[in-house]
């Protein structure tokens, strides 16, 4: 019966059966006849652990430790694993549980092996991310994912209180540094009383040496203030006598490049003119040696020209010539080829029909000849019917019909032709006899010829048994059955 089935949210239809080569994972499907399916549940669950594991020293201690592990969802082969192999139990059941519990006490104890009691204790933060990539190394196979691994405080085993004598030990050693801290603080109470006692007269001789030192720094920085500003005056003062000479000389500088300036500009003015003067000559006189040089090539030039042409014209000639000359020859080279092309083509089609009308002729023989096999077939089959299936009356009937014994005693004939052969005279039994030229002198000789040869019939089968090996047919040995 055809169902469609839809998953939670957190779960997951693996699918088997017909048309299916291992499993199919949905979320919603069509469930045919000849398949079956499961759900399975893809949330975390949370697994508890005591796991009792021990240092390179022999220190025993127990782990409480919390995983919160699932399916890893993420990963479609991954899922593919956990529906094979975990799907069909319970998560809570005692096999998924077992097999995280030996995973991670197999792991944690390898690891415990290899640290020292005060590694584990200090480190537990790097004791946690190593047992965390192990197990979830293992876990992979199982297509299961760690979502979080909370390691809880170790805890002695009972016998083995080094955690106990640890935290006595933290105790004691808080204590006696309190005492100390006790001491110390006195000790600094009473020191700082006198410190802060002289201090409080050093700091008031100080104030007043201070204060004398600062009245003079104040004099003093009075008198270097009105300096310094008298000073300032006197550097303006100069500095504006020296803008003005500055300004003097620039003004002076500005006036003889002006001069110069225009001294140039002049001289450039009058060297421009006599420039252009000399590229204008220059243009006239080229101008002229360009007329020159057209006129002569003009005059010398056309007549070459004009033999130019009368020599490409010929030179045209003679290859237009040449190509006819060559395209004719190649005319007359594809005809010929065409011509013999033709002419096989209609041999091979002749010998073609010939092949075919041979080919057709021996088709119809063959069919004829099949055509007789066949009609003698049906001959011979309704000649056995007839005789009942009597193969034996069948061939003597065949060998009779064909002038089979015609054949034969032409043959003996022709083998004792001019021999003297022996000749057998069987008598009748009644005086009467029956000679090589067959004559009788009784009235009644007619019947008595017939009743002697039916007589004599039985020693002429015999005989011809006895010559050719064959035998005669049943029918006819029955009815001439007489004693020899």
């Amino acid at each position: 019966m055809v169902s469609y089935r839809v998953a939670r949210a957190s779960e997951y239809l693996v699918i088997t059966g017909c048309g299916i080569d291992d499993i199919k994972l949905a979320k919603k499907a069509w469930i045919l006849p000849g398949q079956s399916f499961n759900r399975f549940d893809v949330s975390p669950v949370n697994y508890t652990f005591e796991v009792q594991a021990m240092s390179s020293e022999k220190l025993s201690f127990v782990l409480p430790a919390v995983f919160t592990i699932g399916p890893r969802v993420d990963n479609h082969e991954a899922l593919l694993k956990y529906a094979k192999l975990l799907s069909s139990h319970d998560r809570q059941s005692n096999h998924v549980k077992e097999l995280v519990k030996g995973v991670i006490e197999g792991e944690t104890r390898v690891l415990a092996a290899s640290m020292t009691m005060e590694d584990v204790f200090k480190g537990t933060k790097d004791f946690k991310k190593e047992v965390f990539d192990k197990v979830q190394l293992e876990l992979d196979q199982f297509g299961l994912l760690i979502y979080n691994a909370n390691i809880k405080q170790l805890v002695d085993v009972p016998g083995h209180e080094y955690f106990s004598y640890l935290g006595q030990k933290t105790q004691m050693e808080a204590a006696n540094q309190a005492k100390v801290d006790v001491a110390e603080a006195k000790m600094k109470g009473a020191v700082g009383a006198k410190l802060r006692e002289g201090q409080t007269v050093q700091n008031a001789a100080k104030i007043d040496a201070e204060t004398k030192i600062i009245a003079t720094q104040r004099q003093g920085q009075g008198k270097k203030e009105e300096l310094k500003v008298q000073a300032e005056v006197k550097i303006f003062e100069n500095q504006r006598d020296a803008e003005v000479a500055e300004a003097n000389a620039e003004l002076a500088t500005k006036k003889a490049k002006w001069a110069q300036l225009a001294q140039l500009a002049e001289v450039e003015s009058v060297k421009a003119v006599a420039i252009k003067e000399a590229e204008l000559q220059r243009e006239v006189e080229l101008k002229n040696a360009l007329t020159r040089t057209e006129k002569l090539k003009a005059e010398y030039l056309s007549k070459a020209s004009v033999e130019y042409d009368v020599k490409v014209q010929e030179a045209n000639w003679e290859l237009y010539k040449k190509q006819k000359q060559a395209e004719a020859a190649l005319y007359e080279k594809q005809k010929s080829a065409e011509a013999q092309k033709l002419a096989a083509e209609a041999q091979f089609f002749a010998r073609q029909q010939a092949a075919d009308g041979e080919l057709y002729a021996k088709k119809k023989e063959a069919e004829g000849m099949v055509a007789a096999a066949e009609a003698q077939g049906v001959y011979v089959r309704t000649l056995l019917k007839a005789f009942n299936g009597n193969y034996a009356a069948l061939r003597d009937y065949l060998m009779i019909n064909g002038g089979m014994f015609q054949q034969i005693a032409q043959i003996n004939a022709g083998a004792v032709k001019g021999l003297q052969p022996k000749i057998s005279i069987w008598t009748n039994g009644d005086g009467s006899s029956v000679g090589a030229n067959g004559v009788d002198g009784s009235a009644s000789g007619a019947l008595k010829e017939i009743a002697g040869l039916y007589k004599t019939l039985p020693n002429l089968l015999q005989t011809v048994e006895d010559q050719t090996g064959m035998t005669p047919p049943t029918w006819l040995a029955a009815s001439s059955g007489t004693p020899k």
